[in-house]
């Protein structure tokens, strides 16, 4: 009875940030005073319709700006998953040829191209190292004259490797092939330039950096052709109809701000936090592998292996510890499959089995690490222990 007690009277904390967040006590107040003073459709030629889209189109420059977009580039969708399907399935509706894309992407990604595999495109994957970054010498076995689209995710959901696309981006300008960049998990933890990139089409999700569930952007470079894929009203210069959910867009613009306003405070807090739990973890837990190292790297993000452990028993585990975390992307919970993007950086079975996901994020503190330390050291001891005694 007092061990059930004192499991149940331990306080959550939560270290799955690249899953979602929480929202930004900022961002909702602005939903709410949107709601009420913003309800209206904001295509409604009249004085409350107006007031709506004021709202709006203030949210649209935002988001361009600190995207390095042009407002008229931007698309209000349902989140990433829709953007990134937006992107896909819009970009390349001529005659089937090649999509390429990096080993490991997000089910959001993956499950997009098989359909159009299915439709007669066929498939290149780019393969990582031992880091899980991108081999420029492989760019050159790329079948170029048939390429249709190329579709590279920036930071990784997963490990939070994050990419340099210059090199590819330069070879699809060169070769006129469309780039779509998922920015998904990079957005509102790292710079995102759109212009920079040289991407023709780029996805984004607010639930990732403090904004609302239910909203996203997809940004599409001027004069490119996005065929729509859903069918209905006029709304985003006809490139997704349905009314625009303007209080969300609003939450989205919001967070944004927040944010860029704390952009190196929170880098410099995020990274701490991390390095201090993997230092921790390295010292407590050993031997363990960080997948990703020596790769830049989100600053929240540690994706760990505990050799001689499963991985799906160490989450269970550190649920009851009230330790909230997970083994990749929660898109595709649910699955035994290994993470797609550890098989493709070539590690073995028994370091892909016991790896987890810690994602901290602005509302982590040091003393939840501190606690969280302890609690997952006592969980990886005691699955070895339970591990030798079998």
């Amino acid at each position: 009875m007092n061990h059930e007690y004192s499991l149940m009277s331990l306080s959550p904390i939560y270290l799955d940030n690249n899953a979602t967040t929480p929202v930004h006590p900022a961002v909702v107040e602005v939903v709410a005073r949107c709601m009420r003073d913003g309800f209206a459709n904001p295509g409604s030629r009249h004085v409350a319709g107006r007031r709506a889209r004021v709202i709006l189109e203030d949210a649209r420059e935002t988001v361009a700006r600190v995207l390095g977009a042009d407002p008229d580039e931007v698309i209000f969708t349902s989140g990433g998953t829709e953007s990134a399907n937006q992107a896909l399935f819009g970009l390349t509706s001529g005659r089937p040829g090649v999509i390429v894309q990096t080993a490991g992407e997000h089910p959001a990604t993956l499950e997009s191209c098989k359909v159009l595999l299915q439709r007669g495109f066929r498939g290149h994957t780019l393969p990582v190292d031992s880091r899980g970054l991108l081999i420029p010498e492989a760019f050159a076995a790329v079948p170029w004259s048939d390429v249709r689209l190329v579709t590279v995710i920036l930071a990784h959901n997963e490990t939070g490797v994050i990419q340099d696309l210059s090199a590819l981006s330069a070879l699809c300008q060169e070769h006129r092939v469309p780039l779509h960049v998922d920015a998904v998990q990079a957005v509102g933890k790292i710079p995102v330039d759109f212009r920079r990139l040289g991407a023709t089409a780029l996805s984004l999700g607010a639930h990732k950096f403090q904004g609302p569930r239910g909203i996203g952007a997809l940004l599409v470079r001027h004069g490119v052709k996005l065929t729509p894929w859903m069918f209905g009203g006029h709304q985003e210069q006809d490139r997704r109809p349905g009314t625009e959910a303007v209080p969300l867009i609003a939450g989205m613009a919001c967070a944004l701000e927040i944010w860029e306003s704390e952009q190196s405070e929170r880098t410099a807090q995020l990274t701490h936090l991390r390095d201090t739990l993997e230092a921790g973890l390295k010292r407590s837990c050993a031997p363990v592998v960080i997948n990703g190292a020596g790769a830049p790297r989100l600053p929240n993000t540690l994706n760990i292996s505990f050799p001689g452990c499963d991985g799906e028993a160490v989450l269970v585990a550190l649920d009851l510890q009230q330790v909230c975390c997970s083994l990749g992307s929660t898109c595709a919970s649910g699955a035994a499959e290994p993470a797609p993007s550890l098989v493709a950086m070539g590690c073995s079975p028994e370091i892909y089995r016991s790896a987890v996901r810690f994602s901290v994020g602005p509302e982590t503190t040091a003393v939840e690490i501190d606690e969280a330390l302890g609690r997952i050291a006592r969980v990886i001891m005691l699955a070895r222990e339970n591990r030798e005694s079998r």
